[in-house]
């Protein structure tokens, strides 16, 4: 459910406890002592379908043990709005600028406990990868694979758009 042992304010050992919130009954981690909750609220992942000389781009993580090639993402930053931090991101990663951003939607991927908000990303640039990738390629519209979880029903919904009926993969074993 979540990392959380201890109070970050004053080192209790959390319990889970049901409690009367709005809306009903909620079982959270809680601080005996102070109160404390932690209320594990999905975390905010901006993604982008960058496209790039007419094609896709999509780039494989150097964390990644299997071959996949995915969305860009990242997290967004305090301060900033979703738009300016997706072209952030784009720029971090790939060295491409944003020329257009257009709202895809808002996806919903419980697994990590993140909540997807999807651009698409007119680029223009010289494809520089950071650290964090370790390659990445170039798809055209009716040939890219969209993977049933997270970002890959973003992908589906552009394709969809643009008229194009998005073919599924399946997810690769978790290793």
């Amino acid at each position: 459910m979540s990392e959380f042992k201890f109070c970050p304010q004053c080192a209790t050992g959390l319990q889970l406890v049901a409690q009367m919130e709005d809306g009903g009954e909620k079982q959270r981690l809680r601080c005996p002592a102070c109160n404390w909750t932690h209320w594990n609220n999905p975390t905010p992942v901006l993604a982008a379908v960058i496209e790039y000389d007419g094609r896709i781009l999509l780039a494989r993580n150097a964390a990644w043990t299997h071959k996949m090639y995915a969305l860009i993402t990242g997290f967004m930053e305090a301060a900033e709005t979703p738009r300016d931090g997706i072209a952030r991101e784009i720029a971090e990663e790939t060295s491409l600028r944003a020329e257009e951003l257009n709202l895809i939607g808002v996806y919903d991927f419980q697994r990590m406990n993140q909540v997807i908000i999807a651009y698409h990303a007119r680029c223009t640039g010289e494809v520089k990868l950071s650290p964090e990738l370790v390659d990445y390629k170039l798809f055209d519209f009716d040939q890219v694979r969209c993977w049933p979880a997270g970002t890959g029903h973003a992908l589906a919904d552009w394709l969809r758009s643009r008229g194009y009926q998005p073919q599924f993969t399946e997810l690769p074993a978790r290793a």
